[in-house]
């Protein structure tokens, strides 16, 4: 298993956190997404080490901007 951790910007309430959570999850591989609203990070785990485009795509699909990878 796999653990990554990003941190996202834009999301101010918990129907954001809901939206980044949902499409990260869609991502092949994902099996667990963690979102704390406060810090902006979002921890992703995943079967095998997952490509960041793919979660810089999932996380603009649901309207926020990831910053960077930790």
């Amino acid at each position: 298993m796999t653990t990554a951790t990003y941190t996202v910007t834009g999301m101010t309430c918990g129907h954001c956190v809901s939206s980044v959570k949902e499409e990260i999850g869609e991502v092949p591989g994902v099996t667990g997404v963690e979102v704390d609203l406060a810090t902006g990070l979002v921890t992703v785990e995943s079967d095998s080490p997952l490509d960041t485009a793919q979660i810089r795509a999932a996380v603009e699909e649901a309207g926020y901007e990831l910053v960077d990878k930790r």
